[in-house]
């Protein structure tokens, strides 16, 4: 069923129905069942991941495996170097020709013994580039450190804890909500090519790791709220945070694919741009320009000094006045002013030009021709929204249009919210996609696109629906 699919930063990838799929979980690449696709993947989008996705020819502990040897599924670790993403994926197609061909086999032969073998054979295939070291789990632990995989998670965890305070955290900030804490500031100063998961350490959680570090007496932890814990005090002083070194800058989250390797992501710049109606084409006609004329403010403010100008309109007694001939009358002037205004201060004068004129835009992505748009910008909308559950959901629209993908910021939030995203088409909006994320998270998605992807704050609407920080007692 596709509810239960996990979408890669990557987008999922591309079958077509009646292909022959491996169902992974996460962190592990061996199958634990094959099917057929039941849709294709741009079916499986449009349905917004609901309903049934495959349908299944074998699955682990059924009876085709009970014929076997019933040995337990391997563990073939995710190709961490060569598509880091495919570690989070609870269902993906396996890109390995030889072990496609193995399940192709499998799915073929039918029952029996044999069958069985065949399934054990498959899944004990290591694919190109995977370890079979079970302490790598897709985490990307560092593979010159002889030390344990929790050791290193350990350690991973306290630098991006003492990285955070010392480089992200002020005392302005303070109280800080722990969950906005390890969201926030603590996942953002993750080493690029490594993934924290406070699971896989010795912690195990995050109030756990924070009372240690109150033992520490480097931060001090209250509960302000019932059940909700936040960070209330800070001692920037403390040794362990003044010899913490910062290590240099990783490029944002967000990549795109440039000549075949991953690019950092830059925003667009975006020119806001004049469309001449016809209504005010007689104003601009003497400049060569017609119906349709695609102009920027600079242009349209010489273009109408110079009408001004050249039909001798500008007041003698008063320069900053400019006479209105029947043309300007007709382009700023609304009906009922028409016999009662006849003059303008320019600033007036060329305001009103403006906004009689229709809105287009400018996007130009690094190393990309320009993009002319009519019309305004859509901002990256972001929206609450109440489930039958009587549970909120965070829904984030309008991503494409800044060069930003869905399904890459739905993996990036879902790892610093510690919620659950999804991706489905956005209501209205033709080949356009939205992200949810299950609770409150304006205040992480604004820090990301604003702190991260570097959108400029008029791009982005609805960061005032962001939960209100505990108040001090």
């Amino acid at each position: 069923m596709l509810p239960g699919l996990v979408v890669p930063p990557a987008g999922l990838p591309q079958v077509q129905k009646g292909d022959l799929c491996a169902i992974v979980l996460m962190g592990n690449r061996a199958p634990v069942a094959v099917g057929v696709a039941a849709m294709s993947t741009p079916e499986m989008l449009a349905s917004g991941l609901k309903g049934r996705g495959f349908t299944m020819l074998h699955t682990y502990q059924d009876h085709l495996w009970r014929s076997g040897d019933k040995s337990p599924p391997p563990f073939i670790a995710p190709l961490a170097l060569d598509h880091p993403d495919l570690g989070e994926e609870k269902g993906s197609v396996p890109e390995d020709p030889a072990l496609q061909e193995d399940m192709r086999h499998l799915a073929l032969e039918g029952g029996g013994e044999e069958s069985g073998e065949n399934q054990q054979t498959c899944g004990k295939k290591t694919l190109p580039g995977a370890s079979e070291d079970p302490s790598i789990g897709g985490l990307n632990p560092d593979p010159t450190d002889s030390k344990t995989l929790q050791e290193q998670m350990d350690e991973l965890l306290q630098r991006c804890f003492l990285h955070a305070l010392k480089c992200r955290v002020t005392k302005a900030d303070l109280p800080l909500l722990t969950s906005t804490f390890l969201g926030s500031h603590v996942f953002s100063c993750c080493p690029e090519g490594r993934q924290l998961d406070i699971k896989k350490s010795s912690y195990k959680k995050l109030s756990k790791f924070l009372q240690q570090m109150q033992q520490e007496q480097i931060i001090q932890v209250k509960e302000l709220s019932k059940g909700v814990e936040s960070i209330v005090a800070v001692d920037w002083k403390h040794p362990r945070i003044t010899s913490f070194v910062i290590p240099e800058p990783s490029p944002t989250s967000q990549t795109v694919q440039e000549g075949g390797r991953e690019q950092p992501y830059h925003p667009p710049d975006i020119k806001p741009l004049y469309c001449v109606p016809a209504s005010m084409t007689l104003l601009f006609q003497e400049s060569g320009h017609k119906k349709g004329s695609v102009l920027e403010g600079g242009e349209v403010r010489m273009i109408v000094i110079n009408y001004a100008k050249k039909n001798d309109l500008v007041d003698a007694d008063n320069k900053n006045l400019v006479k209105l001939d029947p043309i300007l009358s007709d382009c700023v002037l609304e009906k009922s002013e028409q016999h009662m205004v006849s003059k303008l201060p320019w600033d007036s004068l060329l305001t009103r030009c403006l906004e009689k004129l229709q809105p287009a835009y400018q996007v130009a992505f690094p190393g990309q021709e320009p993009i002319v748009k009519k019309g305004k910008i859509c901002p990256v909308d972001i929206t609450l929204a109440q489930r039958a559950s009587n549970k909120k959901v965070t829904v984030v629209r309008n991503l494409e249009a800044y060069g930003l993908d869905p399904c890459a910021v739905a993996a990036v939030l879902q790892q610093r919210c510690q919620a659950s995203t999804t991706v489905t088409p956005a209501p209205g909006a033709r080949d356009s996609l939205q992200v949810q994320i299950q609770g409150n998270q304006v205040h992480h998605v604004g820090r990301l696109l604003l702190e991260e992807y570097q959108l400029p704050r008029k791009h982005v609407q609805g960061l005032e629906k962001a939960p209100k920080p505990a108040k001090k007692k």
